[in-house]
């Protein structure tokens, strides 16, 4: 069943700052990153373009700035796979301007662990993983890999949703990490077969205490960005939101605590069936994002290419105006080829809207003129075999 929600449930922060802040980078730093040997960029706070030949390292860059969130980044690349061929252990750090002030972090894999592991230093101090970062850093991306996003599978979906959420909820990061790693042990023991024992028990609650606050605050997410996409006058096509899974239905007309026994029940009677199938058969990981081209009243997935990827940007831009109208900062956002498929119409509307939000959006592309809207208002960067030359204008 789809949850369609109303535009006047789950406020998500009452309150506003008088305006606005966008958080940008002022310095990015790389160490055997791809095809980086090392790279040191100074940056104002404006919008970034990069402009240069296909397999130059622009993607690289954008890649880069999305491991400073939690997750794997917008490739999701093994850690091994993002070390320079020949060199060592890859590292990024950035300096930020955030609203408390400068803020420094950095992260890199960890050379020799067991383990695929990566280590996270804020203010150079270490810190407790990868989700911290989600406390001081917020990206949202699209990239050519997610141009049939809306018609893929649903894994793709929730994981473009939840790094929505990240940006107004930092604490979603650690619930999902927490939720996943509840679900793993919980799979392992079933697999064992020491699935009846206190501990699994035990995790059995904890996935589903955290599965109840995931699903709780994609429900928020989606009822903010749907009133944001109300009351957006723009060249985007309007998209319409919602979610469709049994814990969100669930959550419609009973409280919390009934729904997290729900789920408890429902993964206590599921074992056996779990155990062979290596899964687990209820939860928020079986939920899905269904959008709709409202316009043209179909499902986004019957749209053409084009249309669907300007249905993604009107989802990110509404994403953008609600952190700002909820008094946080302005995630990065990392538009990878994002003009590849819109008109010169919606070219101008995505430069004016980047303007007027005052975001630091960083745009890649291969055709320096189709950018030139941007000129006195962007910094221009031409990349070539992983040098980065400033340049003048588009």
């Amino acid at each position: 069943m789809a949850v369609v929600l109303s535009r006047h449930e789950h406020p998500i922060v009452t309150g506003a700052f008088p305006r606005a802040w966008p958080l940008s980078l002022a310095r990015l730093t790389l160490q055997d990153f791809r095809n980086y040997t090392s790279l040191r960029l100074d940056l104002g706070p404006g919008p970034v373009v990069l402009t240069g030949p296909n397999g130059a390292g622009k993607t690289n860059l954008l890649e880069a700035l999305s491991l400073l969130t939690p997750g794997r980044g917008l490739r999701r690349a093994r850690l091994r796979d993002l070390d320079r061929k020949g060199g060592g252990a890859w590292a990024v750090a950035a300096a930020l301007r955030a609203p408390d002030g400068p803020v420094e972090v950095g992260t890199g894999r960890v050379e020799g662990s067991e383990s695929e592991r990566r280590a996270v230093r804020i203010e150079g101090e270490p810190a407790r993983g990868p989700s911290a970062l989600a406390e001081v850093s917020s990206c949202i991306w699209l990239t050519p890999a997610m141009d049939r996003l809306l018609a893929d599978s649903a894994a793709p979906r929730r994981r473009f949703l939840d790094r929505l959420v990240f940006t107004l909820e930092p604490e979603h990061a650690a619930r999902v990490a927490g939720y996943e790693h509840a679900l793993r042990e919980r799979g392992r023991l079933l697999r064992r077969q020491q699935g009846d024992g206190e501990w699994l028990t035990a995790l059995e609650a904890r996935a589903a205490k955290l599965g109840v606050a995931i699903a709780s605050a994609r429900r928020r997410l989606l009822a903010g960005l749907s009133r944001a996409i109300d009351k957006a006058e723009t060249a985007f096509p309007r998209p319409g939101l919602a979610l469709r899974g049994r814990i969100e239905t669930w959550l419609g007309t009973e409280a919390e605590a009934d729904v997290e026994r729900r789920i408890v029940e429902g993964l206590a009677a599921g074992r056996g069936r779990d155990a062979e199938t290596g899964g687990a058969g209820i939860g928020p990981h079986r939920s899905d994002l269904l959008v709709e081209d409202v316009d043209l009243g179909q499902p986004a997935e019957r749209s053409s290419t084009g249309r669907q990827k300007a249905l993604l940007i009107a989802i990110v831009l509404a994403e953008t105006r609600l952190r700002g109208r909820a008094g946080a900062a302005l995630p990065l956002l990392l538009l990878d080829e994002v003009i590849a498929h819109l008109d010169a119409e919606r070219r101008d509307a995505l430069f004016a809207e980047i303007r007027a939000l005052g975001a630091q959006a960083w745009l890649t592309g291969t055709d320096a003129d189709l950018f030139r809207p941007l000129a006195g208002s962007a910094q221009f960067f031409h990349v070539r075999d992983a040098t980065v030359h400033a340049t003048s204008q588009a």
